[in-house]
């Protein structure tokens, strides 16, 4: 995204938490783009220090995993300025609320707009610390503001470079229309002996699916689909999704993958230790079983995936993922969930 807006022609500052990551822009004076886009973006700054990197930014574009989202706004909060938009790119499921919740705790005073983004806007690999390759720029990303009645004026801005955002409803929509969730961690599991025996040499969704993987993804959809008609949310199901954002089509979700051109050269992970599943599980899977269960709807396959995560991980990722309690949501009614994302 950074060499994308400097092609673009917009200034751009960097920052990442590991300085040395940095070394290779600094000294190339910005960032490759090959694929579908083609160019040299330039970079004004890239720094380790927060400060430096959003001093004077009118829109703060995080593309980090969402695991950071948290550590970013406690970073961030004491040098946030008025009427800064930090954008989640994506937030997965209930980033922006996280974000805010995160705020709120470091006290911070300046009037910002969260803005999350329903997915990331490319199909893209890193190549090295000074080149990326954009298979795909989506189509049609929605975002939505939190508040949501700000979102028409946030579109106004983030247009500019990207008109590929649209208006989601609200930021729960764009919480639970996160496909990610979906295709990532089930879909690695799965495949976890051919990830662990090839390294990843294979493509990730065009042979990774199989009619009996996809059973397992579509359960996945039709529980979050379910959340999201408890919540009074209408959203996509995946192979609507699929058609939306690549013009994909297929009679089942399977074949809709599969005739996904542009997912055509994008492998698997070289290991299970991987964003799909220490990522989507604790920040997406996780957020969607704990307001399913307090908004009683039943989630056997997430639960199921969760559980097979935790076992492969060895690790607990209820215990350190999004919930109810740390987005901010614990004992609302649905009613009271909307105007909050609706008014703030």
């Amino acid at each position: 995204m950074a060499g994308h807006l400097g092609i673009l022609g917009f200034p751009v500052q960097m920052y990442n938490r590991t300085d040395e990551h940095l070394n290779a822009i600094r000294w190339y004076k910005g960032i490759d783009i090959e694929g579908s886009v083609q160019g040299f973006g330039p970079v004004l700054l890239a720094s380790s220090h927060i400060d430096e990197a959003i001093s004077g930014a009118d829109v703060i574009m995080i593309v980090t995993p969402s695991t950071a989202h948290y550590g970013l706004a406690t970073l961030m909060a004491p040098y946030l300025k008025d009427g800064q938009i930090v954008v989640l790119n994506p937030g997965r499921t209930g980033g922006a609320l996280e974000f805010r919740a995160a705020l709120e705790r470091q006290h911070c005073s300046a009037k910002v707009v969260i803005v999350e983004a329903q997915t990331f806007i490319y199909a893209s690999r890193m190549v090295n610390r000074h080149r990326a390759h954009i298979y795909r720029v989506k189509n049609g990303v929605p975002v939505s503001a939190l508040p949501s009645f700000l979102t028409p004026t946030v579109l106004k801005i983030l247009d500019v470079a990207f008109p590929q955002f649209i208006a989601g409803s609200n930021v729960l929509a764009t919480s639970l229309e996160n496909i990610g969730a979906v295709f990532h961690p089930a879909l690695t599991l799965m495949n976890a002996a051919w990830i662990e025996s090839t390294g990843g040499d294979f493509e990730y969704y065009l042979q990774g699916i199989s009619p009996s993987v996809a059973k397992v993804l579509q359960a996945i959809d039709d529980e979050r689909l379910a959340l999201a008609r408890a919540l009074g949310i209408r959203t996509v199901s995946a192979r609507e999704w699929l058609y939306l954002t690549y013009d994909a089509s297929g009679a089942d979700l399977c074949s809709a993958i599969r005739a996904t051109t542009g997912y055509a050269g994008i492998k698997a992970p070289r290991t299970i230790d991987h964003r799909y599943i220490w990522e989507d599980v604790p920040m997406s899977l996780v957020p969607m079983a704990s307001m399913a269960q307090m908004y009683k709807v039943e989630t056997p396959a997430i639960n199921l995936t969760i559980d097979l995560a935790n076992l492969m991980h060895s690790c607990d990722y209820r215990a350190n993922g999004r919930t109810v309690r740390t987005l901010g949501i614990e004992g609302l009614s649905v009613e009271d969930l909307h105007r909050l994302v609706t008014e703030g």
